[in-house]
């Protein structure tokens, strides 16, 4: 079950992965909005995956990491935000259904998820502050491009 305790440090990769739902303010040239849901790797510090879309239900967050899950297999725990997407009933479904611990961060205190704060900094500095956006398609192509540099 989930959690707002201090979690375990995994010594091999694919056993902790952090996520978060970028939900800051992220526009294409026409006004339409995105958010981006990244998934790192805690100790190999990879990024997983970035997601771009208008919105993102926690059933859709579930499928995402499901399509990791087929490369890297299932972690043993994620690290999240208490974000709507993130605690919603598919979520705590699917952290059942594949007996992932999933711990949230305590409301308010984003350092305690710092690798992922700190890609995100980097995430809007690097990629997001330095493009127009014309559509979803070539946000998620820019974004993707930049995970990969």
């Amino acid at each position: 079950m989930s959690s707002h305790q201090p979690w375990a440090l995994f010594p091999v990769p694919s056993c902790l992965w952090v996520s978060t739902l970028y939900a800051a303010v992220v526009v294409l040239v026409d006004g339409r909005r995105f958010r981006v849901l990244c998934v790192l790797d805690d100790f190999s510090r990879e990024c997983l995956a970035t997601v771009v879309d208008n919105s993102l239900s926690g059933e859709r967050v579930g499928r995402e990491l499901d399509r990791i899950a087929l490369s890297t297999g299932y972690p043993r725990m994620i690290v999240s935000d208490n974000g709507t997407e993130l605690t919603s009933n598919a979520i705590l479904k699917w952290q059942q259904d594949h007996a992932v611990e999933w711990h949230y961060i305590a409301p308010g205190k984003p350092m305690q998820n710092g690798f992922v704060e700190s890609f995100n900094g980097r995430l809007r500095d690097e990629c997001l502050n330095e493009h127009l956006f014309t559509s979803y398609r070539h946000a998620r192509e820019i974004i993707e491009d930049w995970k990969n540099d």
